[in-house]
């Protein structure tokens, strides 16, 4: 929790950019019957029955200090889908950065095991190379800011019935294109002080 911590309390460095990555699933739903026009006053309503489409995975990227979001749609959710997540990052949304510096959550998918996986050597230890990973300890997933956003995404863009991967990349792509307008950084106010007195019972006793 502390290495987290201190990551945030980092002054930003485009050099060496601070993004929090974090992932969900998103159920793909078709309506069976064409929904009722929803009037004034009224809440959208669903029919019971839906046809399920699949699933997409939405990997969330977020860079706080920069108020930076990018979200990516994919088929599934396999090692080999969060090495190409973390080449996008390298290669294309931080191609100067001497180091991204990477907070995630200890999913077994987060490791540069997964980056031999999907590429050849050579590559695995370029895009590793590129990398200074800290994990969130267990069951302190609430630490990563990606947790966060995708939060927001859920509540504001998810919340409904989305019939398939296209529509699903169209909605996402307006929201972080309006996101990243509007709102821009998060000011995040927990540091390491707080969480040994507001956490302390998580801390090893002392005896003088």
């Amino acid at each position: 929790m502390e290495d987290v911590l201190e990551v945030y309390q980092r002054p930003y460095d485009p050099k060496r950019p601070q993004v929090c990555l974090d992932e969900l699933s998103k159920q793909l739903v078709a309506e069976v019957r064409k929904p009722l026009p929803v009037l004034p006053g009224q809440t959208i309503r669903y029919d019971a029955e839906y046809v399920r489409n699949g699933v997409c995975s939405v990997f969330m990227c977020y860079e706080p200090l920069a108020g930076r979001r990018h979200v990516t749609v994919s088929d599934q959710r396999r090692r080999i889908d969060w090495a190409q997540v973390v080449k996008e990052l390298v290669d294309v949304h931080y191609p100067e950065a001497e180091a991204i510096v990477l907070v995630m959550d200890q999913l077994n998918t987060h490791s540069p095991a997964s980056l031999y996986e999907a590429f050849a050597p050579a590559e695995a230890k370029r895009l590793t190379d590129k990398l200074e990973i800290h994990h969130t300890p267990k069951h302190g997933s609430w630490l990563n800011m990606a947790e966060i956003e995708l939060s927001v995404l859920s509540r504001q863009c998810l919340d409904r019935r989305i019939a398939t991967k296209e529509m699903l990349c169209q909605e996402i792509s307006a929201w972080q294109k309006h996101r990243n307008n509007q709102v821009g950084t998060l000011d995040w106010r927990f540091t390491t002080d707080e969480a040994r007195i507001k956490l302390k019972h998580l801390y090893p006793s002392h005896k003088e």
